[in-house]
């Protein structure tokens, strides 16, 4: 298929771009294959270059000589178009439908960007590689852990990367017979080694325990040999006991205590999928919406629930970490598939623990690490945004909640972290759409077979270049060995009564409301 085929009208002139708090735009609107571009003869102004795959939805809006489309962006931008002519209007609109909507991942902008404007002089493909990331995560475990490639070729579990680590006395046939006892194949592997103290968090999915109450004895041996000598773990579970007596039903579960004495099962329920979805999309609502009065504002914000979502998971990662670091114990964290809200959890957990994890590679080698590497679905989760009336069951700010999250902990730790919360932006803006091809597809499977790393460039090969990452270093940094224990109580959180709406019309976009402003607002507020 040629690209040329879907697009009706190439170039229109005459066209005004209107942005927020920005002089309209005349130029020239060119519709490429992947981009929507706005070029003006205007000195100091520049081009407008619009991934299509960052459109989340338009709405068009036609009077009598012209048409209007309205632009919203997975990043949450707004932009409108107005194109003289109603056919220019409706070509210009049918083509950027079609074009930002397309399917075949092959034919996504990623395949076809090759930069020209910078050298690459790492390899981001290899900067965080999966064994070597493994073997230094267990340098210091005495032994007791190893590598284990039982997952070659992805045979085993289809989520997982072909590179595991293991307590070292577990051999590969435990592996696979508790792989088979598990949701999806996703057998519990060490995510997190405590240095100090030799403990140790864990993730997986559910097990499949049913109704008839089912049992493997090799999946028991494999989270039994993670623990030390005379110590106990924790089994924390993400869903709440409703849930867990649905899944239940449907052939999963948890670990009975009968069979798991050794653990203690704890419940912190952390909401995922279409709950997640419905409070962003109100949250962006309330925050588009200027004509509310205060009042009415302020209840719009707080009936999202966002910030609880945002507690829920600081509160579960608190806990996880404060089991491993002052209580010397081993952790399990899993909720039902193990790809989301485990996720979350386990990462937050070292953001917590680990300074390393608050340097610019660390933070990349976490994302790595426990989000693209752990298998979290990027293309499901992350085919649409806020706007698109159109949404699929599969869609979930998961990795947005997480980033917002350590925005949190960022903002009770403003000294601890290498990195500004202008990198956590960059972040969420390519995990939506990028020119990159790290945040593609739902697994390293996926990746393997559409033979990616050869055909793409990673997003680490160019943020990591120095005249780059100097944009989104933060001045303020201080190296910090410590734990850092950040509070999640209601006052210690981006409070709704600290924002004013003034401020929040002023905002580019909603991320940049998450990650910025509201630190200036609670500055304000206590003043």
């Amino acid at each position: 298929m040629e690209f040329v085929e879907l697009i009706k009208t190439p170039k229109v002139d005459g066209v005004i771009l209107h942005r927020p708090f920005q002089s309209p735009l005349d130029g020239t609107l060119c519709i490429t294959g992947h981009h929507l571009i706005l070029s003006t003869r205007v000195e100091h102004h520049e081009e407008l270059w619009l991934l299509h795959r960052n459109i989340d939805c338009i709405e068009r809006r036609f009077d009598a000589n012209r048409g209007a489309i309205v632009i919203k962006c997975k990043n949450l931008q707004i932009l409108r178009l107005d194109i003289p002519g109603q056919e220019e209007a409706l070509n210009i609109a049918d083509s950027i439908e079609t074009l930002s909507t397309l399917e075949d991942i092959s034919l996504w902008y990623p395949f076809y960007f090759r930069p020209r404007q910078f050298d690459i002089l790492e390899d981001g493909w290899q900067a965080f590689n999966v064994e070597s990331e493994l073997t230094r995560l267990i340098s210091h475990a005495d032994h007791s852990w190893r590598i284990s490639h039982v997952n070659k070729d992805f045979t085993v579990c289809p989520t997982y990367p072909e590179t595991v680590a293991v307590p070292k006395s577990v051999t590969d046939e435990l592996l696979l017979a508790s792989a088979s006892f598990r949701d999806g194949g996703r057998f519990p592997v060490l995510s997190y080694y405590h240095g100090d103290n030799g403990a140790v968090i864990m993730r997986s999915s559910q097990p499949l325990v049913g109704t008839t109450g089912r049992r493997c004895k090799e999946d028991e041996r494999v989270l039994n040999a993670s623990l030390r000598p005379g110590k106990k773990g924790y089994i924390i579970d993400t869903r709440s006991p409703n849930l867990i007596q649905m899944a239940k039903n449907r052939g999963g579960g948890c670990e009975p205590e009968v069979n798991y004495s050794q653990w203690k099962r704890v419940h912190r329920p952390v909401e995922r999928h279409t709950a997640l979805q419905e409070s962003l999309c109100k949250l962006v609502d309330a925050c588009n919406d200027s004509r509310a009065s205060m009042d009415k504002w302020l209840s719009r914000l707080e009936s999202s629930n966002w910030l609880g979502h945002v507690k829920d998971i600081l509160t579960c990662a608190c806990l996880t970490a404060q089991c491993v670091d002052k209580e010397g114990a081993s952790v399990l964290v899993h909720g039902g598939e193990g790809i989301d809200s485990t996720l979350q959890v386990t990462a937050l957990s070292q953001v917590i623990l680990d300074p390393d994890c608050r340097t610019v590679r660390g933070f990349e080698a976490l994302v790595e690490r426990e989000w693209i590497q752990a298998g979290h679905p990027f293309n499901d989760r992350c085919g649409k945004s806020a706007y698109s009336p159109a949404r699929s069951r599969y869609e979930a700010p998961a990795f947005l909640l997480f980033l917002d999250s350590v925005w949190q902990v960022y903002q009770q730790f403003p000294c601890s972290f290498e990195f500004s919360t202008q990198f956590l932006i960059v972040l969420f803006e390519h995990a939506y759409a990028s020119q990159f091809g790290t945040f593609l597809c739902n697994s390293e499977c996926d990746k393997r077979k559409l033979n990616l790393q050869r055909r793409a460039v990673s997003l680490w090969s160019w943020v990591n270049r120095p005249e780059v990452l100097q944009n989104y270093l933060n001045p303020l940094y201080e190296p910090n060995k410590s734990v850092i224990w950040p509070s999640v109580a209601p006052q210690s959180l981006v409070s709704l009564g600290d924002i004013k709406i003034l401020d929040i019309v002023k905002i580019r976009y909603f991320v940049y409301f998450l990650f910025y402003v509201s630190e200036k607002l609670i500055q304000r507020y206590h003043r």
